[in-house]
């Protein structure tokens, strides 16, 4: 199973019995103002993306309650902007992702994402840099490929609340993991059907 909806992830989540997931793999809004510094999609005269206000504000209580509601274990990019909102928010095993920079830069080199396991912290550089970019915080396959590889087992089913660019989602098909992924924004949606058709399309030309 891999499914994606065009649709808001707290309705979703409200229709879910408890730990219907056994992992969320989440990359909210930071609340940071990225949109600010950063476009969004091809026609805007001043960048590669048009302009949004979607990163203007994190995500509440109640989306936390939600997630932790229906998943076991969750691994939430971003959440040092919002660690007080998590429950349970004591856990050690945080993840450094080192986008490899070899000199400094204006916006952030690494990012913290925050997981509810038990074991050490870890740290991966892969570099952020990635053709065809479809969003303005997209992440690479890689990254998430590297997730499932060390915190999903076969079996698991895995949601991601704001899929993006469908990075996960991707990974998610490629380590043959059950997945859902949910994205409110119609155009983003589209292109991660887009994106996620070619590359299956590509896998079944491979075979």
């Amino acid at each position: 199973m891999n499914e994606s909806y065009n649709m808001d992830c707290m309705e979703y989540m409200k229709s879910l019995p408890a730990k219907a997931f056994d992992l969320a793999v989440v990359d909210p809004p930071y609340g940071i103002s990225i949109s600010n510094n950063m476009g969004r999609r091809k026609g805007d005269k001043h960048s590669d993306y048009k302009k949004v206000e979607w990163d203007d504000a994190p995500p509440t209580g109640k989306y936390f309650a939600e997630l932790f509601r229906v998943s076991q274990n969750q691994i939430i990019f971003g959440a040092n902007y919002f660690i007080s909102l998590i429950p349970k928010a004591d856990t050690p095993c945080w993840i450094c992702w080192d986008k490899g920079f070899s000199e400094d830069v204006s916006f952030a080199s690494f990012e913290l994402a925050w997981t509810s396991f038990t074991s050490p912290a870890k740290r991966v550089t892969l570099s952020s840099a990635q053709a065809g970019r479809i969003h303005p915080t997209q992440k690479p396959v890689a990254l998430y490929a590297w997730i499932f590889n060390r915190y999903a087992k076969p079996g698991d089913k895995i949601l991601d609340t704001h899929l993006g660019s469908g990075s996960s989602r991707i990974a998610a098909y490629d380590a043959g993991l059950d997945f859902v992924g949910l994205e409110i924004d119609k155009d983003y949606f589209d292109a991660q059907e887009k994106r996620f058709a070619e590359h299956t399309a590509q896998l079944r030309l491979a075979l």
